[in-house]
């Protein structure tokens, strides 16, 4: 197959090489044209538009933008792809808005939400996991591909469901991200030495993969993940306290994170 990646950036980027790595074709657009160098030197292809992708691809994906840039990058994407084609969405995004670019597929274009979990690290190594949501025989095809940069793969149910299990999975990293903060703040204060508790933790009943990666999350889409998960709670009228205090307390803590000596002052 041949697959198109719409969006070169932090995600983006060491995807289109995993993908060249295991032979697939790949053809990349991203409205940043700085990034074209990077993408060459990886061996994709760039492509003019967003037509021209469509146009030579079988497979594309979409790792870039939110709700909004989807819908208005979509209806272009559609108007010029193969009959055949699958669209991922690796974005994440409102469940909805995956259900309405599905809706809206041109006959015989399948449109899917293949979300990403493990973070920048796991991209870089090809080990994400990703959740897929979509018909079964679609997945299938699909899979192939997606086993270029993930390691684990699973089917969630119909387009959209990828987002919810991503909005589940982003609720519980950023309650343990926040939970390691105020634990290991407060062995601190009581003179522990937090790096040898850390460990001890990581083979406890506290273990968690935040506190396994200390250190290394930016936190880049705290907020926006939290948003969604905020927008989809009330979509179904489900009220989520701990969700809302983990938002602001996420918001505050973004600046001073892994900043122990400054927690809770």
């Amino acid at each position: 197959m041949n697959v198109g990646v719409i969006g070169a950036g932090r995600m983006g980027l060491p995807i289109i090489g995993h993908l060249v790595h295991k032979g697939f074709a790949t053809l990349v657009y991203d409205v940043d044209g700085g990034k074209r160098k990077a993408v060459e030197e990886r061996g994709a292809q760039w492509a003019a538009d967003v037509a021209a992708l469509a146009a030579g691809s079988d497979v594309a994906l979409v790792c870039v933008g939110y709700d909004e840039e989807l819908r208005q990058l979509f209806p272009q994407l559609a108007a010029a792809s193969q009959r055949g084609a699958i669209h991922a969405v690796l974005s994440t995004v409102n469940p909805k808005t995956v259900q309405a670019l599905a809706a809206a597929a041109p006959p015989g274009v399948a449109v899917v939400d293949a979300t990403m979990c493990r973070g920048g690290r796991a991209a870089d190594e090809g080990t994400l996991l990703c959740f897929v949501g979509g018909d079964a025989a679609t997945v299938e095809r699909l899979r192939p591909v997606l086993a270029a940069f993930a390691a684990d793969i699973v089917h969630t149910g119909p387009a959209g469901s990828a987002q919810v299990a991503k909005a589940a999975n982003n609720l519980i990293l950023w309650a343990c991200l926040v939970a390691d903060h105020e634990a290991l703040a407060l062995a601190q204060r009581f003179g522990l030495d937090i790096d040898k508790l850390r460990k001890a933790l990581e083979i406890s009943s506290a273990s968690n993969d935040a506190l396994e990666k200390w250190g290394t999350q930016t936190m880049a889409w705290a907020d926006d993940d939290m948003a969604i998960v905020a927008e989809m709670a009330r979509e179904c009228g489900l009220k989520l306290p701990q969700s809302e205090v983990t938002r602001e307390i996420c918001r505050a803590l973004k600046p001073r994170r892994y900043k122990l000596d400054q927690y809770g002052k």
